[in-house]
């Protein structure tokens, strides 16, 4: 390579850093300045709604900004009574005063207490009226399964499966087959560093549940100390089992690695919904609303919920997580699947794992019941 090829190398690098600093620093200047700020007004206590206020102030999404609420019922909490601004006589001229972007629909009642002439006025003069759930989705990237029916999921949109089966089968299987041929010495090199540091197996070997719930045996580089009980299947509840190894294999999300070779065999895809243990299958249907739809794709080495929530060590979390991977199955594409791989990378190289994952907002949010019509049982 001579120098002039060198020196045309080292200018595109330089031109290309500059311009991705540039881009970095005018879209810091832009959220300073709140230039795509958007205004929200709810409409209504219901509990989407609740949660949405809760996603609003816990300071994640600094160009979004919560004006208020307008309900005919009182606020139920002190906390409330800050947030509201009248019932719902005086929508239009809060709406002339606060100028909001979005009003969001979030009543309880909507046959007695929506008031849509108001309403159909505040539309026609450009304002953008949404449902509650549809706003809480778009800006959380989740969907909100506490007040969701199966009529919602029916008519709404999404659910169209952009990406199809036989599409994301193919790559999965070209990607992984690629890869495991790549990392073979690094595999090999992992085993015996497993097996010098720690007695017992270099796999562990559990039985999972996979597309429309059948088990297969997942594969996994053994992190933990061999033990005759266990105590549970949470990750918090075997911490002191966890090797040294095992640490920085969990870090790096190493000991995931030959979980290609279920890809090849065809038990999952590269990007889905985790699979879980099947022991613990009959506790999710029963406490997690629509867990059973989880089932109805191939689930993956990693997720929308892996890269934006991290492990789950409870109930709650697991709930939180089935938020995510609806939202996946709803708008799953070709896009998102990418999206989420070059994130998964990132972490990868990074070492960050689950720590640096943002976090829900909880203050307010209440445990999800379980639904009476369960899909895919």
């Amino acid at each position: 390579m001579n120098l002039d090829t060198d020196l045309q190398i080292a200018t595109i690098v330089i031109l290309g850093l500059s311009a991705l600093a540039f881009v970095q620093v005018v879209a810091t200047e832009l959220a300073r300045r709140r230039v795509f700020e958007r205004r929200i007004l709810v409409l209504g206590w219901g509990r989407t709604g609740t949660l949405l206020i809760d996603e609003l102030e816990s300071g994640h999404y600094p160009n979004v900004t919560l004006l208020g609420v307008i309900a005919d019922e009182k606020p139920a909490t002190p906390s409330d009574t800050g947030r509201w601004l009248g019932t719902c006589d005086v929508l239009s001229e809060v709406v002339e005063r606060l100028k909001p972007s979005v009003i969001v629909l979030a009543v309880r009642d909507r046959r007695h207490h929506l008031p849509l002439v108001s309403l159909l006025e505040t539309r026609v003069r450009g304002t953008d009226v949404q449902e509650a759930h549809e706003v809480y989705e778009k800006l959380t990237g989740k969907m909100a399964i506490e007040s969701l029916t199966p009529t919602a999921l029916i008519l709404g949109k999404g659910f169209r499966n952009h990406l199809t089966a036989h599409t994301a089968r193919v790559i999965s299987a070209t990607a992984a087959t690629t890869a495991l041929a790549l990392i073979a010495p690094l595999l090999a090199m992992l085993a015996v560093l497993i097996k010098l540091t720690s007695k017992g197996p270099v796999f562990f070997v559990q039985e999972r549940a996979g597309q429309n719930g059948r088990p297969f045996p997942l594969l996994k580089l053994r992190t933990m100390h061999e033990c005759n009980e266990r105590p549970s299947e949470w990750v918090q509840d075997n911490e002191d089992r966890i090797t040294t190894v095992g640490r920085w294999l969990r870090r790096f999300r190493l000991d995931e690695l030959p979980q290609l070779v279920n890809v090849v065999r065809g038990d999952m895809n590269l990007i889905g919904p985790r699979p879980h243990p099947t022991r613990n299958q009959a506790i999710f249907m029963e406490h997690i609303a629509y867990y059973g739809l989880r089932s109805s794709i191939p689930p993956g080495i990693t997720g929308w919920a892996q890269v934006r929530y991290g492990y789950a060590n409870n109930l709650e979390e697991e709930t939180e997580k089935m938020r995510y991977d609806l939202y996946y199955i709803k708008n799953r594409s070709m896009w998102l699947d990418t999206w989420i791989l070059i994130r998964t990378i990132g972490m990868v190289f990074l070492g960050r794992g689950a720590t640096g994952v943002r976090q829900p907002a909880t203050a307010r949010r209440q445990p999800v019941r379980p639904q009476a019509w369960s899909p895919l049982t």
